[in-house]
């Protein structure tokens, strides 16, 4: 069987806007939570985000480009760009033609949408939309352009399962990898979704925190007084590569995808099943496909966004597939990041990688008490990472309308 390695990571994220800048945040427990700039927050219920510091869209693109791009396909952009770099690519060298992009994004272009449709609205009623309208709102759009950067003209596509989505593009380009129908592909996921649309639904879902006077503590999962989690943005980026296809060209591997698993609660519209059904499936899958017991996993990423409901039944399927007496480690760095959504599989499978590579386990912050039923099950990191040997790690993103991706990764 074809095996798949990872040979370059870039990340875009509210805690740094670079790989290094990122890791070094998380290791240091550093919160990314703050009041929200972007638009007046008084007449809503949840007042802060984790939004990105110092992105300046001009430092990365000219003014057509701007006009061009949301700033979801500008923030896949960025972090490719990393990931390219740091793979020590040169496609020229390459056959494009077995080089594709699966990238991914639960909201796609909202704030274009939301923007133009306030223009209309407010306006005299003549539609007086940006030619880009469309092509800058689509959520497959993002791959699109990424291949039109580099000219690669391999399998080209956007899956899209809510929150999910970026490791189940990783699982898919695992996939196309495998089955020998790539050679490479740049996979992750981009969200751009900090506006008054995604704010104000969300917070009427109840699903955000509204620990307003306390914005950097306010994602705090497992801890029993959680209340919602904290939204975020921006990209994280993988570079898949067959491994044969990796050394040849003098690649550094940096980790190695060895299993992938999706599933569905098949329960609730937002809401996870309370044990955690489809999550123990997914887990279950993806360490069936790794060829792997449960008790070779030494570190989770977990989904645990800070959600009353969804952090126990997270907690449940874990303690399903790990048993009780695991030495496993969990943790969730959206603790620190917040939520980006439709990204935040990219983000925390970099995280695992350099966990993988480093020998540190990334903390939970801000987290004080957590829920007594598992607080003896599980090695929980807290306020700072925790040295310990990682050869086997697992991301876990679950979604709105029950979706469920896990994927194993293996130290190189």
């Amino acid at each position: 069987m074809r095996r798949v390695v990872v040979t370059g990571m870039g990340a875009l994220t509210p805690i740094g806007n670079n790989l290094e800048a990122f890791w070094n945040a998380l290791k240091e427990g550093k919160s990314g939570a703050a009041p929200i700039t972007k638009f007046d927050t008084e007449k809503f219920k949840a007042k802060f985000a984790c939004e990105l510091k110092g992105y300046n869209e001009l430092d990365h693109f000219d003014s057509k480009e701007v006009r061009k791009y949301d700033k979801f396909s500008q923030y896949a952009l960025v972090a490719v760009e990393e990931a390219v770099a740091h793979a020590g690519i040169d496609f020229e060298t390459l056959n494009k033609d077995r080089i594709g992009v699966i990238w991914g994004s639960g909201n796609g272009g909202i704030q274009t949408f939301q923007d133009q449709m306030k223009e209309y609205c407010e306006g005299d009623g003549t539609p007086r939309f940006t030619p880009y309208f469309i092509p800058r709102i689509l959520v497959d759009i993002a791959s699109g352009i990424i291949s039109i950067k580099y000219g690669l003209r391999g399998v080209n596509f956007c899956p899209v399962s809510a929150c999910a989505t970026s490791n189940t593009a990783i699982i898919e380009a695992f996939n196309y990898i495998k089955w020998d129908k790539a050679d490479m592909i740049i996979t992750g996921g981009s969200e751009a979704a900090i506006n008054e649309a995604s704010i104000g639904g969300f917070s009427s879902a109840k699903a955000l925190s509204t620990r307003n006077d306390s914005p950097e503590t306010a994602s705090r999962p497992f801890d029993i007084s959680r209340d919602g989690f904290v939204m975020g943005e921006g990209a994280g980026a993988l570079i898949l590569e067959e491994y044969e296809h990796a050394i040849k060209r003098g690649a550094t591997i940096l980790g190695e995808i060895v299993g992938g698993g999706m599933a569905a609660d098949a329960y609730h519209l937002t809401g996870t099943h309370p044990e955690g059904a489809g999550a123990v499936l997914g887990m279950n899958e993806a360490l069936r496909e790794a060829g792997i017991s449960a008790d070779k996993i030494d570190y989770v990423n977990m989904h645990a966004t800070s959600t009353p409901q969804g952090d126990t039944s997270e907690l449940f399927a874990a303690r399903t597939v790990f048993g009780t007496n695991s030495k496993v480690s969990i943790s969730a760095t959206k603790s620190m990041t917040g939520h980006l959504l439709g990204a935040a599989g990219a983000i925390e499978a970099i995280a695992c990688v350099k966990a993988l590579q480093t020998g540190l386990v990334p903390p939970t912050i801000n987290t004080e008490t957590i829920e007594p039923e598992f607080a003896e099950l599980f090695d929980f990191p807290l306020g700072k990472a925790s040295a310990k040997e990682v050869n086997y790690a697992m991301s876990n993103t679950f979604g709105f309308g029950g979706h469920i991706a896990s994927v194993i990764m293996k130290k190189f």
